[in-house]
């Protein structure tokens, strides 16, 4: 059987991703470039640019897809063992933290997208819901966002007195909910619906309004205000 023993080393200087890196800078090498260089190297048969190709394309080139890869999915691929599995994983996972540290922590909110483009990396991936809350200033600066509760497929409990101890621990004025629908469905149910119009009557009772209730997926969101379901 033909064997291709041609490795990185022996190509075209031009043509190796690290020395490409190096000499052009990143945004001129491929995805299957950047992913070789994770990689490290490849195997007898095959070099770390072919074998991070054909990751690429099991995934349909699509980085979403590969960050949604476990480690014994990866390792189903001759030539990736645990370490570059969890190299894998590990490169996507600082992705999805940058999206979120990229935002500074005073940005202000003015509309829903604001909220869905700040939250949307958090909610990456999840095969099951989760509950937030994001914390604004009176002027609707970011203060800060909390996790409140994860659950299964089908649902989380979101329970009121943490919610509101929660955002007067970080003397926040006003919030907005956050919580995902993993199946894609981005309709409130007749729970969410309830729970909303709760909480929203309680802060205003203390003085804590609950601006918006936002149902996250990966396709996009749907926000309580943008739709007539806030009073």
């Amino acid at each position: 059987m033909y064997v291709n023993n041609t490795t990185i080393k022996s190509w075209a200087e031009e043509d190796r991703p690290r020395e490409k890196l190096q000499n052009m800078g990143r945004a001129q090498l491929t995805n299957a470039e950047l992913l070789a260089i994770v990689l490290g190297s490849g195997t007898r048969k095959k070099s770390a640019v072919e074998l991070a190709k054909e990751i690429l394309t099991e995934n349909k080139d699509c980085l979403y897809k590969l960050g949604t890869m476990s480690q014994v999915d990866l390792m189903k691929f001759s030539g990736v063992g645990d370490a570059k599995a969890l190299s894998i994983i590990a490169v996507m996972e600082l992705g999805r933290r940058r999206a979120v540290a990229d935002i500074p922590l005073d940005k202000k909110i003015n509309e829903a997208k604001d909220i869905y483009d700040l939250i949307k990396p958090d909610f990456q991936d999840l095969d099951h819901e989760i509950f937030k809350i994001i914390g604004l200033s009176r002027s609707n600066r970011l203060i800060g966002k909390k996790l409140i509760s994860k659950g299964g497929r089908s649902g989380t409990l979101a329970d009121g007195k943490l919610i509101f101890k929660e955002l007067i621990d970080m003397k926040a004025s006003s919030c907005v909910l956050v919580h995902n629908h993993p199946s894609g469905r981005l309709i409130p149910s007749s729970q969410d619906l309830e729970l909303t119009k709760r909480l929203a009557e309680f802060g205003k009772l203390i003085d804590l309004p609950i601006l918006d209730h936002l149902i996250v997926a990966d396709t996009g969101y749907y926000s309580f205000v943008e739709n007539g379901r806030m009073s």
